[in-house]
């Protein structure tokens, strides 16, 4: 009836032709890596693993959950390093009058100071690069492409309601088709649906490559046939149907499934979409399943769990019944509904009945909080951020209490958007979504005030530290939210390489609360990269004294000691941050290292070996090892 049904027709005329398609919409995409991970999937499904865009986009989560790497200390060269300087310096001697500087040249501290240089640059690039380098995972999916296409004849990927995916994705499909990321193979076809033309001027390179096929509304004609072919036969309904729907296809659609037998039931005032909607609504005969249709527009997204809430017991049995609605989409394990019939429903019952609005909002929030309780339990509280189950049930409770209360939710919700900014872009692009669908259910004025402000923010070349600047200075933050703010506007600033402003947000997060652990943890790593080891020391200390159970910070202070050469010290806060988490890969290379200062081979060897277990790719996990090897001979 509409883009979406032509895109799924394609998709199965597709199929059809021996090709492997895949299909990513709104509700999968809010980054490129995200909407990666569901194109790959999907063709996995069809086609077998993608086992090295998988390996790709594992070593990228390594990459983005890296806190740092261990720096290095005095010592013994790498045989890399001495075989560099030695070639170097050896091929210098050969110049007229270079005699001299070679022979004030230490080829052992040469070496040193080379791996020095090198372990510093890899260390900043990390800091740099510490969100992750997506073209790689851009590279492994391509070659997953070049790997299906000798094996299909065609790949197709479906990219739905482009208006709103291509915020993420429009100039990272324009790098992808300039083969960027690899020679992309002749068969993959890439259709995108949406409502607006592409950008004229990003495009026009690949204009001769790009066939458009414009929707327009239906013709009277095609009004009339389809119709004809739902039954609706009379003339004066045909004609009540041609003058409300205007050629909307999705209107033209429900109007016609509601089969109206007089003028009378189609002739209504009003919302276009809201009496579309509720004719056809109306037409659902049963009550019970009437108002479960109404009951789960509610819900952002429908699983089978989310439908049994929201429609009560009353409705058991109905889940197929309402996936085969023609306002109900989505793929996998969540539907969604029509946006025009959503909204719409919502409306209705916002305005119709709010007692009862609230009522079921707060009984949906209450049903989430339930489920994110239960995935609590079996996760330590500094993981609870990084699980997407935990994540989504967060994100949906907070938006059904909003939707129930908003002014006295704003600011739960806001204090939610902070921690949101701590994590990747795309977990803080979710947020200010679910915030603006919020506004937008509830028509607060507040809500939607603050759902402006912070996509304006998104559009900033730092997001997070735009969005995050944005609530300290506007929202109505507690002094603990405030502290967050503030810790993770310094973790940013650090990863970007602005230390010294990086320690000043520290200083404001302490200063709004002292007992927040991780300002502490996060000043401390900082100093411990600018070489101040006693403030690092103290700082990381004082994170313990609050958080003895912080593993990362026991790492820190580990590496701290090791750095200034306590060895002791070093293996026993590492030793300590291992039984903590046995696969903190980090700690074990950095005690490895301490093992091997102190002349301790064969335990350094044991440190290195079980981190390449936790990362065979660990590249100097496997140089620390080789050394350690050759130092006891």
């Amino acid at each position: 009836m509409g883009k979406s049904t032509l895109l799924r027709q394609w998709q199965e005329a597709a199929r059809r032709a021996d090709a492997v398609t895949a299909v990513v919409d709104e509700n999968d995409v809010h980054g490129v890596q995200q909407a990666l991970v569901e194109l790959a999937r999907q063709l996995a499904e069809q086609a077998g693993p993608c086992k090295e865009f998988d390996k790709a986009v594992e070593q990228f989560r390594r990459e983005q959950a890296a806190q740092g790497e261990p720096m290095p200390v005095e010592g013994e060269a790498s045989v890399s390093s001495r075989v560099v300087t030695q070639a170097a310096l050896g091929a210098a001697s050969l110049l007229p009058g270079a005699g001299v500087i070679t022979a004030m040249a230490n080829p052992d501290a040469a070496a040193q100071g080379l791996d020095r240089l090198r372990s510093a640059s890899q260390a900043r690039a990390r800091r740099r690069g510490a969100r992750g380098d997506e073209a790689e995972v851009s590279r492994a999916f391509v070659a997953e492409l070049e790997r299906l296409c000798r094996r299909h004849q065609w790949v197709v990927l479906f990219f739905d309601t482009w208006e709103q995916t291509a915020r993420y994705l429009d100039g990272w499909l324009l790098r992808l088709l300039a083969e960027e990321f690899g020679a992309v193979p002749a068969n993959v076809m890439v259709v995108l649906a949406g409502r607006d033309e592409l950008a004229e001027r990003e495009w026009a390179p690949l204009r001769a490559q790009v066939a458009d096929v414009p929707l327009e509304v239906f013709t009277e004609a095609e009004t009339r046939a389809l119709l004809t072919a739902r039954g609706v036969t009379d003339p004066g309904v045909v004609e009540a149907v041609l003058q409300l729907s205007m050629g909307l296809p999705l209107l033209v659609e429900l109007l016609a499934l509601a089969r109206p037998h007089t003028v009378e039931e189609v002739d209504a005032g009003g919302d276009l979409a809201d009496v579309a909607v509720e004719r056809f609504v109306q037409w659902i005969t049963d009550p019970e399943q009437r108002e479960a249709v109404r009951a789960c527009a509610l819900p952002l997204q429908l699983n089978e769990d989310v439908f049994a809430a929201a429609a009560r017991p009353q409705a058991e049995g109905w889940w197929e019944w309402l996936c085969g609605q023609p306002f109900v989409n989505g793929r996998g394990g969540f539907k969604h509904y029509h946006a025009v019939v959503r909204a719409s429903l919502v409306r209705q019952q916002r305005t119709h009945s709010p007692q009862s609005w609230a009522s079921a909002h707060l009984r949906l929030a209450d049903t989430h909080a339930a489920w994110r309780i239960a995935v609590e339990e079996r996760l330590p509280e500094a993981k609870h951020w990084e699980d997407a189950a935990w994540r989504r049930h967060r994100l949906d409770e907070t938006y059904h209490r909003l939707c129930a209360h908003p002014t006295t939710q704003l600011t739960p919700a806001l204090e939610h958007v902070v921690q949101a900014a701590g994590q990747d872009t795309t977990v803080l692009r979710q947020w200010v979504e679910t915030l603006e669908q919020a506004a937008q259910d509830t028509a607060d004025t507040a809500l939607l005030a603050w759902s402006t402000r912070l996509r304006e923010a998104l559009a900033d070349d730092e997001p997070a530290l735009a969005c995050l600047a944005g609530l300290l200075a506007h929202g109505p933050l507690g002094p603990a939210a405030r502290s967050w703010a503030h810790t993770h506007r310094g973790r940013r600033l650090y990863l970007s390489e602005r230390d010294e402003e990086a320690l000043i947000e520290f200083d404001r997060a302490l200063a709004h609360d002292a007992r927040n652990a991780h300002a502490w943890a996060h000043r401390g790593e900082t100093h411990r990269w600018l070489g101040h080891h006693e403030q690092a020391v103290t700082d990381l200390t004082a994170a313990l004294e609050l958080d003895p159970t912080h593993a990362w910070a026991l790492a820190q202070r580990g590496e701290t000691h090791h750095q200034a050469g306590h060895y002791e010290q070093a293996v026993a806060d590492l030793t300590a941050a291992l039984e903590l988490d046995p696969t903190h890969a980090w700690a074990l290379i950095s005690r490895g290292r301490a093992h091997q200062q102190a002349g301790h081979h064969e335990q350094a060897v044991a440190d290195f070996t079980a981190a390449l277990e936790l990362n065979p790719t660990h590249a100097w996990a496997l140089i620390s090892r080789g050394r350690a090897h050759r130092q006891a001979g």
